[in-house]
């Protein structure tokens, strides 16, 4: 057995591989925006710990304000209360806790706003619930930039002959049904390409894997066990399997051997950025 982690100490462990892995180069067109506008008014979706807030803002010059949505009133605390409170240039950053349902957001509430972010969060959307995040951000006419989305596929080393179900165990309990909700889980980046496409909206894909070696051994293991429990959840039969798989990758991590790539994808959807890119997973 594993000590429990509550999903903000969750959200503390991944914080510095999410930071690594984002895929910086889509921040450019933010910086200089067309028209000598400038990015003053940030709302993040699913805002959790607000490690995209804490990411981001150092990153754009000029004054911010960023609206944090999230339905948890101790998440919204913690992430306002960790907010960074200087831009690249010293300008101040503020934020703004807001509790709301974010699948419920029209382009009107989203008028205001000069960008709209997320991270780790399109998968555990619905595709009707992400058709209306994507229809509010194409009818207020604000980019979007959503990143660090799992996209389904891992790489782990050494390779072993159980990785392969393993993982699509996994991936079927992510686009499993919850409360009625069908989640999209691994299908979301192609979903949310798709539906920006509809609405006329062109989008840039970039690749923002996890790269786990000795140096994250602990979220590696922890990533592991998260997985594996998931998957035998979504695949009771598994079990035995998975207890002796467990007790290989452990010596491994211990060992500093372990080696585990976890794909996500980060996509800009409505400002330019170099060169196309197609989907994850094309």
């Amino acid at each position: 057995m594993t000590e429990h982690l509550t999903f903000a100490d969750w959200l503390g462990l991944r914080e510095a591989a999410d930071a690594a892995a984002r895929a910086a180069d889509l921040v450019e067109p933010l910086r200089t925006p067309p028209a000598g506008g400038a990015i003053r008014s940030v709302h993040d979706l699913g805002t959790g710990t607000g490690s995209m807030g804490r990411w981001l803002a150092p990153r754009l010059a000029g004054p911010q304000h960023w609206v944090l949505y999230d339905r948890d009133d101790d998440l919204l605390a913690r992430a306002a209360a960790g907010m960074v409170t200087t831009a690249a240039d010293g300008a101040p950053v503020t934020a703004e806790p807001c509790r709301r349902d974010i699948s419920r957001l029209t382009a009107a509430d989203l008028a205001a706003a000069d960008l709209v972010t997320a991270s780790a969060l399109l998968d555990m959307l619905t595709a009707e619930e992400l058709e209306r995040i994507v229809a509010a951000c194409a009818g207020a006419g604000v980019p979007a930039l959503f990143m660090v989305s799992v996209v389904g596929r891992v790489r782990i080393e050494p390779a072993d002959p159980l990785d392969d179900e393993f993982n699509a165990a996994f991936n079927a309990h992510q686009r499993r049904t919850v409360d009625g909700r069908r989640l999209l889980g691994p299908d979301a980046v192609e979903a949310c390409v798709a539906a920006f496409t509809r609405h006329g909206v062109d989008v840039q894909v970039r690749s923002s894997d996890w790269l786990l070696g000795a140096d994250q051994a602990a979220l590696a293991v922890r990533w592991l066990t998260e997985w594996l429990t998931a998957a035998v959840e979504q695949r009771p039969e598994l079990a035995a399997a998975a207890d002796g798989y467990t007790r290989r990758r452990r010596a491994e991590a211990a060992d500093g051997r372990l080696r585990v790539v976890v794909e996500h994808a980060d996509l800009l959807a409505g400002a330019a950025v170099g060169s196309p890119s197609g989907p994850a997973g094309g």
